[in-house]
């Protein structure tokens, strides 16, 4: 990210940018920030493109056109998918793109193999936007609140990510309503944080799930049925528990490989404190525990696909095998 940013402060830019990764927000900060400061305001020289509407033949069509009475054209593709299919035309335009031309590509996913990829590293400049680290988001938060002139204690930040999980995007948007709330006061505090910050689905999945592990059946249900109050369809929750014990079996399987917490993060793509609390409810879990527990999830999708099992009562049925 410090390249984009000196690429940014200098006026000197690369041919073509990609941007990828789980972190939405700096995906979008940093896509932003490029057509700011090569297009601004001028859309005779700027396109962009997306799933709906890229198509190659188009893209090519467009970068082959010079710019009018400006030095650069810029050509933004958004998830478009290049980057995890076969697409030599675009590949080959890429590794031979005009010097007045600047394109940035933002996905989420991408193929390392796949030939558009090598092209784009091999003339341009590709970064991850990784979740950020625990110390990251809490210093981002309270910047956030100091250009309103608040401050926060550690334990009021720490509440606010153990609410809105490592998405920016969502950080931003919780840090905002506590702005408007504080007005007048000079401190953030764990009560405001309480108040004021709605709690995600992720999170509640998160303390379902250890109250699970502490064998708390009724504390598990009643989190299930807040969730079906919140209008969380039984079929996404048992997704979002699916993810969860998928995501304490890696750990737990990297853990027992003598692998640290800040490796682990890295290897599954996680934030370092979400992998902290993979960490701590890995502790109650037996392997055998969390594979039978995937295996049954499947089964009960599979059921509630076929009519033979009712949605709501699969899910709870989970729940309560496990917490006993």
């Amino acid at each position: 990210m410090k390249v984009i940013s000196d690429d940014i402060k200098k006026g000197e830019f690369k041919s073509v940018y990609l941007l990828y990764g789980e972190e939405e927000y700096l995906k979008k900060q940093y896509r932003d920030r490029l057509k700011n400061a090569i297009a601004g305001d001028d859309t005779m020289n700027y396109s962009y493109y997306d799933s709906d509407n890229a198509s190659v033949k188009d893209i090519i069509d467009v970068c082959e056109t010079l710019p009018f009475f400006a030095q650069k054209r810029l050509v933004i593709m958004e998830n478009t998918g290049f980057l995890k299919s076969s697409n030599d035309e675009l590949a080959d335009y890429i590794k031979h793109i005009p010097d007045y031309l600047v394109v940035v590509m933002v996905e989420k996913d991408v193929d390392k193999r796949n030939k558009v990829y090598k092209a784009v590293d091999s003339v341009g400049y590709i970064c991850e936007m990784k979740p950020q680290t625990t110390a990251t988001l809490e210093k981002w938060i309270a910047g956030l609140l100091a250009k309103d002139n608040l401050k926060i204690s550690r334990e009021a930040c720490d509440l606010i990510l153990d609410k809105t999980g490592a998405g920016m995007d969502y950080i931003r948007q919780e840090t905002e309503k506590l702005v408007s709330y504080c007005q007048g006061r000079d401190v953030v505090t764990v009560e405001d944080v309480e108040k004021v910050c709605a709690t995600q689905t992720t999170s509640h999945i998160f303390d379902m799930i250890s109250a699970i592990a502490n064998k708390k059946q009724q504390q598990a249900l009643d989190l299930y049925y807040d969730l079906l109050e919140l209008k969380e369809p039984p079929m996404r929750i048992l997704y979002l528990i699916v993810r969860q014990f998928n995501g304490i079996l890696q750990v737990k399987d990297l853990m027992s490989r003598g692998i640290s917490g800040k490796e682990i993060a890295s290897k599954i793509g996680a934030a370092p404190f979400v992998v902290g609390k993979y960490q701590a409810q890995a502790k109650y879990f037996e392997m055998n525990t969390l594979l039978d527990a995937l295996n049954e999830c499947a089964k009960t999708e599979e059921a509630v696909k076929q009519g033979r099992l009712n949605d709501r009562l699969g899910v709870e049925l989970i729940i309560i095998k496990y917490s006993k």
